[in-house]
């Protein structure tokens, strides 16, 4: 019995091998948490066009939205192990729904990193109709509603959620959140009017504030954008302390092949070397990751310092959905 099991294990691990070796034979798939059209989607769609070329298969996008971006992670999550199936999230999907949601996965024990994404600042941006011409007036008038001003998000816990409750505690404004499945939809409604501001991804914004359909007030990064250098800092617009960088990855599930895992960092690093790649992305406002950092297990470290950074940040704002 004991050769016999011997044998058995000698020979799965020879086909996993052989897996690996031949991988990958058909279409992957990389499940984007949110709605098409948001930053997320428009980051991943990118990548993938890129990788199709390097891994020799179609890369095509899934979206599954809900719940912050917990659904489509758990989707990922219980898909098979075989590197067909890719996760991309943000600080939001990967770190922040831990402290948020009861989910039914452990976002580090259940995923496997495969590497870091390029990084966005976050940006306030309101409607055109606020009465504000810089980010002091802009929190006055906030600070003078006769009821708490609109903010949108992507849902309880994402980026904007936690930006917006950042922003909150920094300029002692108190804000209403209005949820939706991504931050595109959310941006629609505020070009509408319907809403007040969003503190949003560059990204998703910076097009609008382009064309003049929403107003930027400042940046939550330590420096200007070199695409949009017009826009302060929050420092330099007088709201020390309000720094906060949304930075992307891509996971699979825990039990891939090293090896596939490997060619799904070979891959995507070479999509983000792409000239026209980094020309596209650099003119959405996104900072490109350091090539030291564009290994998986910079994505583990940098997972678990910002779980143990903001976890209690959101718990003490006592945001919570069961």
């Amino acid at each position: 019995m004991k050769a016999a099991w011997a044998a058995l294990i000698a020979i799965l691990a020879f086909a996993g091998a052989a897996r690996a070796d031949d991988y990958p034979t058909r279409p992957i798939t990389i499940i984007v948490p949110f709605a098409a059209g948001g930053p997320s989607d428009a980051m991943a769609r990118v990548l993938a066009e890129r990788m199709r070329v390097s891994l020799g298969q179609p890369v095509v996008i899934e979206n599954v939205t809900g719940a912050g971006g917990s659904i489509g992670v758990g989707r990922a999550v219980q898909s098979p192990p075989d590197g067909y199936t890719i996760s991309f999230g943000h600080l939001g999907t990967h770190v922040a729904n831990g402290a948020v949601y009861k989910l039914k996965y452990d976002l580090v024990a259940d995923l496997e990193p495969v590497v870091l994404l390029p990084s966005n600042p976050m940006i306030i941006v309101s409607k055109n109709a606020v009465p504000a011409a810089s980010l002091k007036e802009f929190i006055e008038w906030l600070k003078s509603r006769p009821s708490p001003p609109t903010a949108g998000t992507a849902g309880a816990g994402s980026g904007s959620h936690i930006a917006g409750v950042y922003f909150e505690s920094v300029s002692g404004i108190k804000l209403q959140y209005v949820p939706y499945r991504g931050t595109a939809p959310a941006l629609n409604d505020l070009i509408a009017g319907q809403i007040d501001l969003i503190v949003d991804q560059t990204s998703n914004s910076i097009n609008q504030v382009r064309a003049g359909t929403i107003r930027a007030y400042a940046i939550t990064d330590d420096k200007r954008l070199p695409s949009a250098p017009e826009i302060p800092t929050a420092a330099e617009a007088g709201l020390k302390g309000f720094n906060m960088t949304l930075w992307s990855g891509m996971w699979v599930p825990k039990g891939t092949p090293k090896e596939i895992v490997t060619k799904l960092n070979a891959a995507a690093v070479e999509a983000l070397s792409d000239p026209g790649v980094k020309k596209q992305l650099e003119s959405q406002g996104l900072e490109m990751t350091p090539k030291d950092q564009l290994t998986p297990e910079a994505l583990g470290t940098r997972q678990k310092a910002e779980i143990a950074k903001w976890w209690p940040i959101i718990k003490a704002a006592n945001i919570k959905v069961d």
